[in-house]
């Protein structure tokens, strides 16, 4: 018989041996055993499925989705569509090892080239951790370019081993910091350590620059706090309060820790570091509202070039420091300027930064946790020997619980869809019926919403009329869905806009007296409520004074499309002497006469405070009138209102373009049915197949195509779709795209190629045939 202890070793034993072959089992996409967090990504095991993966080989996998919550499988990625990924790479040979099992594919279009993640580590491919993940191969990587006049080396900034200045994969420069190399292992190194909310340059602490740029070159920032913040009572010390009477000769009989609240022998402690502490009665203070320094901080204050007597008139009371820790807590808002937190707290933060800590604890513990819960501003500090650390640099941020940037997107977008839906409650069913010329989009448009009888919050109905008048035969797509398209496409390159990519209001008298800009607000309001695409092409500063007003935003010289305005700044801004920048004033000193910016300059800084001027003239005041009519037109059905309340969620749809159409977002918008007794996985693993063909150019449709052909839109409007759009198999012959219920009729067929022959055919005949109909 077994005694105790012979039971528990044997017990051991076999945990031992359980825990060594689940370590040796192999990951199902690469066929490696290494269990490395930090180069693969966890490695996890599913009994019940019979497999194990390593997250970054299921994360970068081309043709797989998290169709689950961040705490379902995964994280987001079930254990069944992992199996169906493994099917299908089980198809793909590596184009490194030749091996199969490749699931990860280049995002290039035309290139085939697929392989294993260790593979493409190896090889030097580059895996992006955000958006979609994609994934180059070391043919059609991103690069750095070279900086001018940087050759030979240097030291490394992080392990000051020398490195070439040659960019290349294991060599990356900084894009904030002309002289700062680094070798990608250091970078990737520092960024598993610090997370996202440290990870910096490590040169001129830059922060969202220099993290833009190192998720481009396929550095992984994990969205976790850094590593010493998440060590178990790593700054207990600091809640601690000082209890110690540090005078030479104590008069309390129960000894130098001893404090009795609210009596003489509670202990004082230094009212600026908090690490020195006296007793009442030990001191030469009359109350307790008086305050105390110690001996060492009174010495500090003494050499600070007699602004001692200065600091201490500004000595705040106990409840005034309460309010300034508060105002550390978070920005203020744009339109206010930012307060000073107070040049003691400054002065005591460059001299004895650990007191300031134990500054903060020992005046309230409920300002520490306070800070600790919200978001502080970011400060790009200067690499300067007698720089000021910001308070709220020092305060440790709490460990924020993040989804992946894919789960914040979706949640945006969400967002904005929910508010236009909120909105188009006010449509009723009464029709307002548009007849449209394509040829002529915006005046057949401004006759119709200038009617008398027209109304935004009727049901728009749009019919194609040619330059005969007659009605177009109805095509496959949208009408009123494509009538807005047309009609923010026709804006965007319109008069009533200047600028390239990014836009804002231009000055035109005529429109301004036919009350254009009002109509074009109008219009962009309509067509966001119901169901059109928004422009997309909104500048930052022209959407902050739609958020903000005009007098709390600053332009910049990006704002300024007239090129000679563009010359005149920058002819300004390149001075380097008082006599130069008198000569460029004098130069232009007729088109500064004009727009009232025309004054003597005393000092080569004189030189911003003109810029300024000239940009606020040109880009705000200039187009004052025509921003005020533009701005009524916006308040059409509320949506200028919900736009102040929700900037975040517009500016994604206002100021960028719409996200362009690739297999997984499809792969997400439609949701799949099957009839009873039918092979749904297979099914399933038909529809993801052809998506992601279609995506890679192995098509002869494309992913707008097959949106048109189910719903009758090219884009995904900002509103979403209604009903949501679906996919069902049915034992059909060939496809049917039914727009009115954004429905995909699709057949069960017996293997994948005649799958995608039938579409690929439907399809493309639809679409020529709508085309045709058009020319005609």
């Amino acid at each position: 018989m077994f005694t105790l202890n012979e039971h528990w070793k044997e017990n051991t034993r076999m945990s031992d041996n359980v825990t060594i072959c689940l370590q040796n089992l192999t990951c199902e996409f690469c066929q490696r055993t290494d269990d490395c967090p930090d180069k693969y990504g966890e490695k996890r095991t599913y009994e019940d499925y019979n497999l194990t993966v390593h997250y970054y080989c299921v994360l970068m996998s081309s043709g797989i989705w998290q169709r689950g919550e961040d705490e379902e499988g995964f994280y987001g990625f079930l254990p069944e569509d992992i199996q169906k990924e493994i099917n299908r790479a089980g198809r793909l040979k590596c184009s490194i090892c030749k091996k199969k099992g490749a699931s990860i594919g280049c995002v290039t279009s035309r290139c085939k080239r697929s392989y294993h993640y260790p593979c493409g580590v190896e090889r030097g491919c580059i895996f992006q951790f955000r958006d979609n993940f994609p994934s180059h191969c070391w043919k059609h990587r991103p690069t750095q370019k070279r900086p001018s006049n940087s050759k030979g080396s240097s030291q490394c900034t992080i392990c000051l081993e020398l490195v070439e200045h040659a960019p290349s994969y294991n060599i990356l420069t900084s894009p904030c910091c002309k002289n700062a190399w680094f070798h990608r292992n250091c970078l990737q190194c520092q960024a598993l350590s610090a997370g996202v909310f440290f990870f910096r340059c490590p040169v001129c602490n830059n922060k969202e620059k220099f993290q833009n740029e190192m998720l481009r070159m396929g550095i992984h920032i994990p969205e976790k706090d850094a590593s010493w913040e998440l060590e178990e009572n790593a700054y207990q010390d600091l809640l601690q309060c000082y209890q110690h009477c540090d005078v030479k000769r104590c008069l309390c009989q129960h000894g130098r820790d001893y404090s009795e609240p609210d009596s003489k022998w509670e202990i004082k402690r230094c009212q600026y570091c908090g690490s020195r502490g006296i007793h009442l009665a030990c001191s030469s203070l009359t109350s307790w509202e008086q305050n105390w320094e110690c001996i060492e901080c009174r010495t500090i204050l003494a050499k600070s070039n007699g602004n001692c007597q200065k600091w201490r008139k500004r000595s705040l009371s106990l409840a005034e420091k309460t309010d300034i820790g508060d105002g550390l807590r978070e920005d203020p808002s744009p339109k206010c300027p930012r307060q000073s937190p107070g040049s003691h707290l400054s002065f005591l933060i460059r001299h004895k930064p650990k007191l300031f800590l134990i500054f903060l604890s020992f005046r309230s513990p409920k300002m520490i946790y306070s800070n600790a819960f919200t978001q502080c501003s970011q400060l790009d500090l200067s690499c300067t020997d007698n720089r000021l650390i910001s308070p709220s640099s020092l305060i440790s941020p709490s460990v924020r619980n993040l989804s992946l940037r894919k789960s914040q997107l979706r949640v945006q977008k969400r967002e904005v869809s929910n508010i236009l839906r909120e909105l188009k409650s006010q449509i009723n069913t009464k029709p307002a019926r548009l007849n449209i010329n394509r040829q002529d989009i915006w005046d057949s448009a401004l006759k119709g919403f200038q009617k008398r009888n027209f109304n935004p919050a009727n049901n728009i109905e749009v019919k194609y009329i040619n330059s005969k008048s007659k009605i177009e035969m109805d095509s496959c797509l949208s009408s009123k869905e494509d009538f807005f398209l047309l009609l923010m496409l026709h804006l965007r390159d319109s008069s009533l806009f200047e600028g390239s990519f990014s836009k804002n209001l231009s000055f035109e008298s005529q429109a301004l007296k036919d009350n254009l800009y009002y109509e074009a607000g109008r219009m962009i309001a309509v067509s966001l409520v119901h169901g059109g695409p928004s422009p997309g092409f909104f500048s930052k500063t022209l959407f902050n004074c739609l958020v903000y007003g005009t007098e709390n935003v600053k332009p910049t010289v990006e704002d300024v499309a007239d090129v000679d305005v563009l010359l005149t700044v920058e002819k300004i801004k390149s001075a380097t002497t008082l006599s130069s920048l008198e000569s460029a004033v004098s130069d232009c000193s007729e088109y500064l006469a004009t727009i009232g910016c025309l004054k003597p300059v005393t000092d080569l800084c004189d030189k911003d405070t003109l810029v300024d001027e000239i940009l606020n003239y040109h880009v705000i005041k200039r187009t004052l009138l025509p921003f005020k009519s533009f701005e009524q037109g916006l308040k059409t059905l509320d949506v200028l209102e919900k736009i102040q309340m929700s900037p975040d969620a517009f500016c994604s749809i206002l100021c960028h373009k719409p996200e362009d159409l690739s297999a997984k977002l499809l792969g997400d918008l439609f949701t799949i049915h099957c009839l009873r007794g039918a092979d749904k996985a297979r099914s399933l693993d038909f529809w993801m197949g052809y998506l992601q063909e279609t995506e890679g150019g192995e098509s002869a449709v494309t992913l707008e195509d097959i949106l048109v052909f189910a719903t009758g839109i090219r884009n995904i409007p900002p509103i979403g779709f209604d009903p949501e759009p679906s996919v069902k198999f049915l034992h059909i012959k060939y496809p049917i795209g039914k727009r009115h219920c954004n429905c995909l009729e699709l057949p069960i067929t017996k293997s994948y190629e005649q799958f995608k022959r039938i579409l690929d055919f439907s399809i493309r005949s639809t679409l020529v045939t709508t085309m045709d109909s058009k020319t005609k």
